[in-house]
């Protein structure tokens, strides 16, 4: 009997050595805004439960994200600097490009808004504003999605705040930007997803004091690493993974993400 009982733990061993080889992982890099709002934690046991493949996150900026998927140690990649991932497609280093969803971003100060910002329509006239007065400003500073836009916005108001005593450059993701902006009572640009999931667990007494300008407009893509630059990426499920964001029912589920009041933090715009 014991013999019996010893040959089935053996057996079964085996059984579940079997199932962890034959897991398929891949890893995707992305920006902090998407797993700092909760999405990923929301799309992937979707997308695990339909396909069996599990999807390893790794969060950083989306300068460092497309770096890493350029170096080949990603095998898919989601940001929101449209300009860079068009480049890098252009230069060989993805290949099967998608805009996938888009929101918006908004320039958040404390709750006082000492600089009256709240009513003005331009973020370049606000940026301005933030210059003329020396009002403290909190950058990421971390070649991020939401860095390039801020840059962008900087030169359109024909600016060059870096060095400026009153201008913070982190280097740190998104949530914990907001944190020091809420801590040095400063202003800083922010997605609204992240936002919106952050703000009330934060505890940030901040509000948004500018939104709607056309320039804030945040469109997020995804993109497959190219496997004739680095074999050893797993290209065909990270293809399984891109072709499930763009589908109907990948397009769904992003529509159907809301945070803990109910906002929509993301609207499906897959091409």
């Amino acid at each position: 009997m014991t013999r019996i009982l010893l040959i089935m733990s053996l057996i079964g061993s085996l059984f579940m050595a079997a199932n962890v080889a034959a897991e398929t992982r891949i890893k995707c890099a992305s920006t902090t805004s998407t797993q700092n709002s909760g999405l990923f934690d929301y799309l992937l046991p979707i997308f695990e439960k339909k396909t069996g493949i599990k999807v390893d996150v790794v969060a950083v900026g989306t300068g460092a994200s497309i770096e890493i998927g350029k170096r080949g140690d990603a095998d898919v990649v989601m940001v929101h600097a449209k300009g860079l991932e068009l480049k890098a497609v252009e230069e060989g280093a993805f290949v099967n490009r998608h805009d996938l969803m888009y929101n918006d971003f908004v320039i958040i100060g404390p709750a006082k808004d000492p600089l009256k910002i709240k009513g003005m329509k331009s973020a370049a006239d606000a940026f301005k504003k933030i210059s003329g007065q020396k009002a403290e400003f909190v950058s990421r500073g971390d070649k991020s999605g939401t860095h390039t836009k801020e840059l962008a916005i900087w030169k359109t108001a024909g600016l060059d705040p870096k060095g400026q005593k009153w201008y913070l450059e982190v280097g740190q993701g998104m949530e914990k930007t907001q944190r020091i902006a809420n801590e040095k009572r400063a202003y800083t640009l922010t997605d609204r997803g992240t936002w919106l999931a952050t703000k009330d667990k934060d505890k940030l007494e901040m509000v948004v004091v500018l939104e709607g300008d056309p320039v804030l407009f945040n469109q997020y893509g995804v993109m497959a690493v190219n496997p004739e630059k680095h074999q050893q990426v797993k290209y065909k499920e990270a293809m399984q993974f891109v072709d499930w964001l763009i589908s109907p029912e990948g397009q769904k589920a992003i529509g159907d993400f809301k945070d803990q009041h109910g906002n929509q933090l993301f609207i499906p715009n897959a091409k």
